[in-house]
C-alpha cells in the first residue's frame, strides 16, 4: 500500500473509532441523562399512557397531584388541587416542558419506571393490568400550608414561609409568593401550554421561582441566634455584659453602624441585646468571637452546605468573606454579605429548638406502591455532624428569644402560648437607606416541648415601605403558622 492509500486508511479509521465512541458515550454514558431530561417528549408520551402516581398530603387525605383519564392520545392528565397553594411543594409536570420541583425529583417513581417498583411492572405484565406509577407522601400539613398562604397572598406580600417540626426535620408548610398554578401547565393544549409558560416566566414577579428554597436574603437581625449561639458556646452566658453605644465606627472606615433609630441599647447583658436587638453589641461580639469561630457555628446550623436536598435542591446560604473587624462587625448582625434560604432561616429556629441538634429538613414521608403498600419510609436524620450549641446553651437561647418575643410587636400574640422568637429588618439594594428592608420572623413553639419552628421573609417591606420591621410585617405571618401547626389554625 502506497503512503497516500495508507493515510485515507488510518484517517477512516479514526473517523470510525470517533463514531464509535461517539455512540457509545450518548447510548451508554449520556442514557439516562438524555432519558430523564424533562425536554425529552419521547418519553413524556410514552409516561402518558400509564397512570402517573399521586402526591398526596402528610395524612393521604388530601390528594395534590392527581390525574384524571381523557379521550385523546394521551391517556391521562395531571391535575392539581388548590395549584398555586402547593405549587412550591409540588412542582409541575407538562408535555412541553417536563417537570419540576417534586414532580422531577419523584419522576421515576411517580411514572412506574423506578427500580423499587420492578416487581408490581412484571406482576401488572404478567396479570394485564394496566400499569401505575408509585404515590408519594408527603410531611406537609394542609392546614399549616393553607394558613401561611391565605396571609401572604391576603396582603399582597412576596415573600415565603417555611414551617418545621424541630425533632425530625419534617417541612410542614413551605409557601412561595406570588406563585402559579401548575395545571395551567399540565393541559394537553399545546397553545394552553405556551400561554401560561410564556405568562409565568415573563413576569417579573417570577412566580415559578420557589424562594423558600432557590433564593437567598440578608437576614438581618434573625441571624443573630447565630452569633449568640457562638458566644454562649465560647464561655459567654445570659448575663455576660457587651456594650450599650447607640453607634459604633467600623474598624479601618469612616462609616458608623447604629441600633435601630439610633438609640441607645436599654440593657448591657447579652440577653438585653438579644430581647432589644442591640445592632452595636452584636457587631463587637462577632468581631471579638472571629470569623473561624462564627463560620464554625454557623456550619453546625448547616449554612454553607452545598449539596442539602429536600428533595429539591437547595441553594447553598453563605457568610461572604469575613475577613476583616469591618466585615464582622456587619456580617454578626446579619448583613453584609450573609444570604440564607428562608428554609436556612427556619433552621436556626429549629435548630435552638431541638437541644442544639440541626435535623435534615425532609418534604417526602414516605414512598408508596400503587395499591398503597409501603416500598420505602424517610426517618429523621442529623443535618450535622457536630451540634451548634449544647443543649444547656440551647435553653438559655430560648429564654433569650422568649424575652425577644416579649419585647416583639405585631399581631397575633396568644397570652397562652409562649413563643420563642428573634424579628429581623434586612437593609439590601443599590441605596439600602432609601430601599423598603425585608422583613423577617423565625421563631418555635412551644417553648418548653416545641412542636414547630417557621421562618417568615415578607420582601422589601410588604405594605409598609420603609417603616417595615420584622414585628409589624412579618411576625403576625409566622404566628398564625405556628397557631395552625399546634392545632389553632
Amino acid at each position: 500500500m502506497n503512503t497516500p492509500l495508507r493515510k485515507v486508511g488510518v484517517a477512516m479509521l479514526v473517523m470510525v473509532t470517533m463514531l464509535l465512541a461517539n455512540a457509545t458515550y450518548v447510548q451508554v454514558v449520556k442514557a439516562d441523562d438524555y432519558r430523564t431530561d424533562g425536554r425529552n417528549t419521547r418519553v413524556l408520551y410514552d409516561e402518558y399512557s400509564r397512570e402517573r402516581g399521586k402526591i398526596t398530603s402528610e395524612d393521604a387525605g388530601q390528594v395534590l397531584a392527581g390525574v384524571e383519564p381523557t379521550d385523546n392520545t394521551l391517556k391521562y392528565r395531571r391535575t392539581y388541587r388548590n395549584g398555586p397553594l402547593y405549587a412550591p411543594v409540588t412542582g409541575y409536570y407538562s408535555v412541553n416542558y417536563g417537570a419540576g420541583g417534586l414532580e422531577r425529583a419523584y419522576d421515576e417513581f411517580l411514572n412506574g419506571s423506578d427500580s423499587r417498583l420492578l416487581v408490581r411492572r412484571l406482576s401488572d405484565m404478567i396479570t394485564g393490568r394496566d400499569a401505575r406509577g408509585g404515590n408519594v407522601r408527603l410531611t406537609v400539613k394542609p392546614a399549616v400550608q393553607k394558613t401561611a398562604y391565605d396571609m401572604m397572598v391576603d396582603n399582597g406580600y412576596k415573600g415565603a414561609v417555611v414551617a418545621l417540626d424541630p425533632k425530625t426535620g419534617d417541612i410542614l408548610s413551605m409557601v412561595s409568593t406570588p406563585s402559579y398554578d401548575p395545571g395551567d401547565l399540565a393541559s394537553h393544549d399545546p397553545d394552553e401550554q405556551q400561554e401560561a409558560w410564556k405568562t409565568y416566566t415573563e413576569d417579573e414577579d417570577n412566580p415559578m421561582l420557589n424562594r423558600a428554597v432557590r433564593e437567598t436574603y440578608p437576614p438581618g437581625s434573625t441571624f443573630k441566634i447565630v452569633t449568640t449561639a457562638a458566644a454562649l458556646e465560647n464561655g459567654a452566658s445570659a448575663d455576660t455584659e457587651v456594650i450599650t453605644d447607640s453607634q459604633v465606627e467600623l474598624p479601618g472606615t469612616s462609616t458608623t453602624l447604629e441600633n435601630f433609630n439610633g438609640a441607645t441599647c436599654p440593657g448591657n447583658t447579652l440577653k438585653d441585646a438579644l430581647a432589644h436587638s442591640c445592632n452595636t453589641a452584636f457587631s463587637k461580639i462577632a468581631a471579638d468571637l472571629g470569623g473561624e469561630t462564627l463560620r464554625e457555628t454557623a456550619a453546625n446550623f448547616g449554612i454553607g452546605m452545598t449539596d442539602l436536598e429536600v428533595p429539591m435542591s437547595v441553594v447553598p446560604s453563605d457568610l461572604g468573606e469575613l475577613e476583616s473587624d469591618a466585615a464582622l462587625y456587619q456580617s454578626g448582625i446579619g448583613q453584609r454579605d450573609v444570604r440564607l434560604t428562608p428554609l436556612q432561616d427556619a433552621l436556626l429556629a429549629s435548630t435552638v429548638a431541638n437541644d442544639g441538634v440541626a435535623m435534615k429538613p425532609r418534604l417526602v414521608n414516605q414512598l408508596l406502591a400503587p395499591d398503597l403498600s409501603e416500598i420505602e419510609e424517610f426517618t429523621p436524620e442529623e443535618l450535622t455532624g457536630d451540634a451548634a450549641l449544647s443543649a444547656s446553651n440551647a435553653e438559655v437561647l430560648t429564654d433569650m428569644m422568649i424575652a425577644s418575643e416579649e419585647n416583639t410587636g405585631g399581631g397575633g400574640k396568644d397570652p397562652g402560648l409562649r413563643i420563642a422568637s428573634k424579628t429581623g429588618t434586612a437593609e439590601h439594594g443599590a441605596d439600602p437607606k432609601a430601599t423598603p428592608p425585608h422583613a423577617w420572623y423565625a421563631a418555635f413553639a412551644p417553648h418548653d416541648d416545641p412542636q414547630v419552628a417557621v421562618a417568615v421573609i415578607v420582601e422589601s417591606g410588604g405594605n409598609r415601605g420603609l417603616a417595615a420591621t420584622g414585628g409589624s410585617v412579618a411576625a403576625e405571618i409566622g404566628r398564625a403558622t405556628v397557631a395552625a401547626a399546634l392545632g389553632g389554625g
